[in-house]
């Protein structure tokens, strides 16, 4: 015999599905404005959504997170595949490169996420390591190519990036959205076998930006 329940379960199913939607957009929104450390309560009032719903979703920070950033966290993959196939191997890294800072120059929650250690997010450890792979790759071929000096290993390249990375919230704020350019490309010249921009991209900072950036960074939490 058929539960009289039943005939309502389509429309559970719709509506608990249109709960996680919004559960995830809203969550963007926060991470995007607060960083991944926003306080949980503050998205669920954000989606319209109580609590108890929103962990029946998601029972910790670590399945939002990964909810959330799983499409970005592909694509970021997609384009170190990318980068690996380039001929000019130098060309592949700066262009993998700035792709990868300029979204963590335009998201605070993608900037936490690429720039610190969040544990249970399986995506994350995957472009972590694909990352480091991709990195590998090609200052191994730069090397080859005489482009990218020899001495420098990935763990060198990919400190120098987290480091920087990490300062850009603070840096763009104070200093404008093209602000990360100038210090990538300063780093980016270290790695070269002979160092060779003509220019430096964006103005450099004035006294009273590298003040207001350094206070932006702000106490670790």
């Amino acid at each position: 015999m058929t539960g009289a329940d039943d005939s309502t379960a389509p429309a559970r199913r719709r509506d608990a599905r249109r709960n996680r939607e919004l559960l995830i957009e809203a969550a963007h929104e926060v991470f995007t404005e607060q960083g991944l450390h926003a306080p949980i309560d503050v998205i669920a009032r954000r989606a319209g959504i109580g609590n108890a719903t929103l962990y029946r979703h998601f029972p910790t920070r670590a399945a939002l997170v990964d909810a959330v950033f799983h499409d970005l966290l592909t694509g970021t993959m997609t384009v170190g595949e990318q980068a690996r196939t380039a001929d000019d191997a130098w060309e592949g890294l700066t262009g993998y490169l700035h792709t990868v800072f300029a979204g963590l120059a335009a998201d605070r929650g993608t900037n936490d996420l690429m720039t610190t250690h969040l544990d249970g997010v399986d995506s994350l450890q995957a472009v972590h390591a694909h990352n480091r792979r991709t990195v590998e790759l090609l200052l191994s071929r730069g090397s080859d190519q005489g482009t990218i000096r020899a001495d420098v290993t990935p763990e060198d390249v990919l400190f120098a990036l987290a480091a920087l990375g990490r300062t850009i919230p603070a840096l763009t704020g104070a200093a404008g959205p093209d602000a990360w350019r100038r210090p990538l490309a300063l780093l980016l010249d270290g790695l070269r076998a002979t160092p060779a921009t003509p220019a430096l991209p964006s103005p450099a900072l004035t006294a009273t930006q590298l003040n207001d950036a350094l206070q932006g960074l702000g106490p670790r939490t």
